[in-house]
This record gives C-alpha cells, structure tokens and sequence, in this order.
C-alpha cells in the first residue's frame, strides 16, 4: 500500500499502523494466490491501470483485459487461452535513417490466474513482426505457456515490417536493438509490468525460441546471464554473420551448374531435380543408417557418417541413377560450406542428413522459380540480411554473384561482433541457472558443426562441469525449428523446468512424430547418441544414449 507524504505526515503513529494492517489483511488474497478473478472490477482497473505508467521513452498503445477464448497465430487455433491482461507498447521510439519510425515493440501477457513465472518468446527471422505472446510454438508442446499459467512477453526487436525485410539495418541503433538490445530492454521493462500487477516478481524467469529465437537465448546467457533462470535455445543462429555469408555462398554454387533462361541468368532451382535429391538421401541412408545398430530411417550417428555424393558420380551420360560431376562437386562445396580461395574456412560444414530430400531444402537453397528471377531462402531472406545488415556500410543494391569471399567478409565483422552468439565463457549463468540447446540435423539452413564446435570449446573453456548446467541435443532428420522425415514432438519446456526447479538433469528427452504413430525416439545430450539394444524397435526404452 502507497500513501502520499503529505498525506501520511497528518496521520498519527497508531492510526498509521492500524491502517497498514488493515490493508494487508485484505491484499493477502492477491499476492498469495496469484489469482485475479474474484472481482472483475478490480482487475480491470488493475490492468488498465497500468496504462499510467507511460513516461517519456515509454509509450503504452493497450493495456486490456482479454477474455478466455481460443488461441493465437499459426498452429493454435485449438489452444485454449485463459483470460489475461494484454499490455502492448513501445520503449525508446524514435524516427531514424530515411525517416523509418523506430522502437522496442513489445506484447506482454499476464493470465489472471498466474503461477508466479515469467517467459520471454523469442523471434523469427529479421524479426519485425510482433507475435502474440502466448509461448507456442516449437519445443513447447501443448498448452502453451499462457495456458499453463505463466506470464509471456515478445519483442518485434526494435522494427516494424516484416521477418525478410532487412532495410532497418541502415539505421545504426536498429542494428544494436535487433543483435541484443531489444532482448536486455524489454525484458526489464516487462518483469517491472508484472510485478506492478502481480504485486510481486517471479518466482522463476524463462526463455524459449528457435532461429533468431534460438540466438537470442544463447545472447541471453552470454550477455544477460543474471535475467533467465532457464532458457531453451532451438536451431540457434549461433554465428549469424557467418550463415549470411553461407547463404551467398550457395548462390554462387547453384549458379555455377544451373543452365540459363533467355537473358542469360542461372536458373537455380534447376541446379538439381527433386529426383537428383531423392537419390542422394536414399543413397545415403543405405551407407549411414545402420551405424546406430538399426536401419529406421533415422541418421543418429551423425558424426559417425563419413558419406560422400561422389559415389554418385555418373559414369557416362546423366540419368535418373546418378549425378553429374558438376552436381556432385556443388554438393561437396554446399556441404562443406563458405571458404576463401586459399580454403579457410568461413562457416560449415553441414552434416549431409535426409532432409536433403525435403521441400524446405530446395526452398532454402535452390528454390522453385522458372527463371532466373530467384525465389529461395538463400536469394530472398539471405540477401536482404547481408546487403542491409550484415555489411558495413549498407549496400542495398549488392548483386549477390559479385559478391568476393577473399575481400568482402571483412565488412561482416563489424556486424558480427554485436549479433553473433558465439561467446564460450557462461561462469556467471552456469552458477545460477540452466540451458537446453537443440537443433536439428537436417536443419537446411544452420550447421550442426558450428555448434557442436561451440559446445566442444564450451567444455574446454568452463570444464566439465558445465555439463551440469548446458546441454546440447541433435534431432535426426529434423529441419530448421521441425518437420523433415522425424521425430520432432518434444517438449523442452517441461525438461528445462524440471531441471531448473526440480534438479532433474535431461538425461535423454523422449520425442515423438505424427507421421510415425506408436513410434518414439530418445534425444540425447551431446555427444551422446540414440543406439538400438534390441527390442521393439518402435520403442524409445529400447535405445541407449552412448558414444
């Protein structure tokens, strides 16, 4: 209870004190039991009330009760959501470079029934869009975090347009705010909101995300390491510089083998046939599946798996049962990843897996388009991230096939330094907290290397012993964030819970798919992999996490 000094002077010493515990008799129900439902009224006015808060620097556009009713966004349209108080507002808006407004959006959601937690949900892409935050998506199961009582905020990381629009990046401070600012701000901000409506903190703070989700949460312990108690790192753009420049790459790669429409420009998609790709992850299952002591269609021992499309070579002419030798050289160079003339390597490699044959592969990297007008990942999403963001200075009319892997990755750098999750050093977050990091090993468009590299020098840098506070899980034949021919229904959420709360360390992680009903696989924490022991082979108790 607040009094104003003025007030509170007039007041005697007794009349003060009967007055205090008169109010806490009757604010015990609240912050006791986090619950907001007693008298509607009251929760109204608490949530509107919050409206007031505005200052300078900080500006709130909603601050509503939202009634329970069904879910929000893609994918959650059978997820109940419980009723809530929705503040949406802005910190630090500004008008930047060409005019563009600025500002750490954000989308905070308070269930009236709260169990004392806090979830930050991260972004996507270029971020840009601010998503409903109700703490649904990969790695979180069902309900989402909002049913499930806890309070969830998400950011558009400082912009307004959309996940593919990089053009913020000619503004300065937009840069900082999308690499880490609009993470450290907005977190403040919405841990302060909560606990002005709760009337008390929480108990325990979380983050979970995947791509550029996935890079906030490993920023989060690395520049953040006091602001989450657990996080959740999914498919994480870990070195994010470096997947630009692997995206620029393949370009020239496809370029390279791709015949030319009529004025002359590589069409890429036609670089290989849905056929070509098909043979390439049939031939490779035949040679790697088996190494985890069962052929499932399932590539566990991924670092075990020493194929190569060479096999593939065409003896003569090109048919449907082989490979020419130009698309078996661009595959060794896409999967071995960015070099410079001498071989240094820039980014990589990618692990060859089954995904190869999934729809998100050619998306990602050769796309569908006739012509030479490209329509892939690497073409659109790509591009717009290097020639705005990435380079410094900007330079938005970069033709990609011009682009020199000796000369121009050094205007990256200045870039990198502030959005790269690269750091090794977690004494600080390792004492006082807990981190899961998965990613899958199809996943088209990130490395599996480059972190399984950053978890190796994780070891060397903190010991051991970090074990006891990071672990690492691959997905077989998962793509980025899902999907692909595995097991990708999971439920990290619970698992980072279960440690952060109850010691429980993920010693393996069950996962499960739709498209294999009856069938469940054991993730295991890296280096660890799934090894058949006999059995029913549908099983997940029927495998071991072993070298």
């Amino acid at each position: 209870m607040v009094f104003r000094s003025n007030f509170a002077r007039k007041l005697s010493y007794r009349i003060l004190i009967e007055l205090v515990l008169i109010s806490l008799i009757l604010l015990i129900p609240f912050p006791v039991e986090k619950t907001f439902g007693a008298d509607k009224n009251i929760d109204i006015s608490r949530c509107s009330a919050l409206a007031e808060l505005a200052e300078q620097g900080f500006i709130v556009e909603k601050a509503e009760i939202v009634p329970a009713g069904p879910g929000l966004g893609p994918g959650s349209n059978s997820d109940l959501l419980p009723e809530h108080c929705l503040v949406q507002g802005m910190l630090n808006p500004r008008v930047g470079a060409k005019g563009q407004k600025f500002g750490l959006g954000f989308d905070l959601r308070m269930p009236t029934k709260w169990n004392s937690r806090f979830i930050f949900q991260g972004g996507g892409g270029l971020d840009g869009v601010l998503a409903p935050a109700i703490g649904h998506f990969m790695g979180v199961g069902k309900p989402s975090a909002l049913a499930r009582g806890f309070a969830v905020v998400s950011t558009d990381g400082g912009h307004r347009s959309s996940m593919l629009d990089g053009s913020f990046g000619l503004d300065q401070q937009a840069r900082i705010d999308y690499a880490y600012n609009a993470l450290d701000k907005v977190t403040l901000k919405a841990k302060e909101l909560v606990e002005e409506y709760y009337g008390a903190a929480p108990s325990y703070s979380y983050f979970l995300g995947c791509s550029n989700g996935g890079r906030q949460g490993l920023m989060a312990s690395q520049r953040f390491p006091l602001y989450f108690d657990g996080i959740v790192s999914g498919d994480p753009a870990i070195k994010f510089s470096g997947v630009a420049i692997d995206q620029i790459w393949n370009l020239h790669v496809a370029a390279r083998i791709a015949p030319k429409d009529n004025k002359g420009r590589p069409i890429i998609s036609l670089a290989f046939s849905d056929g070509d790709l098909r043979l390439v992850a049939d031939t490779l299952l035949d040679h790697c599946d088996a190494l985890d002591g069962l052929s499932d269609g399932f590539i566990n021992d991924w670092q075990g798996c020493d194929f190569d499309p060479g096999v593939l070579t065409c003896k003569s002419e090109k048919t449907e049962t082989c490979l020419s030798v130009a698309q078996v050289g661009a595959l060794r160079d896409i999967y071995a990843g960015p070099r410079t003339s001498d071989g240094k390597s820039l980014y990589g490699p990618f692990n060859y897996d089954t995904g190869i044959a999934e729809p998100a592969w050619r998306s990602m990297h050769i796309g569908t388009s006739g012509t030479g007008e490209w329509d892939s990942a690497d073409a659109t999403l790509g591009l717009t991230n290097m020639s705005y963001y990435q380079l410094t200075p900007p330079d938005p009319d970069l033709d990609p096939l011009d682009f020199d892997f000796n000369r121009d990755v050094q205007r990256t750098r200045h870039t990198a330094a502030i959005t790269d999750a690269d750091s090794t050093f977690l004494e600080t977050f390792a004492r006082h907290a807990k981190m899961i990091i998965y990613h899958g090993l199809s996943d088209q468009g990130m490395a599996a290397g480059v972190l399984s590299d950053w978890y190796d020098e994780v070891l060397k840098v903190n010991g051991q012993s970090i074990r006891d506070s990071v672990r690492l899980f691959f997905i077989p034949g998962m793509c980025h964030c899902g999907g692909g021919k595995s097991t990708d229904q999971f439920d990290m959420f619970e698992a980072i819970i279960d440690w952060v709360e109850k010691g429980r360390a993920p010693d393996r992680i069950i996962a499960t798919d739709k498209a294999y009903p009856g069938v469940s696989r054991p993730l295991c924490p890296y280096p660890l992999v799934a090894r058949y022991k006999g059995g029913d082979v549908n099983k997940a108790d029927n495998f071991l996490c072993a070298e």
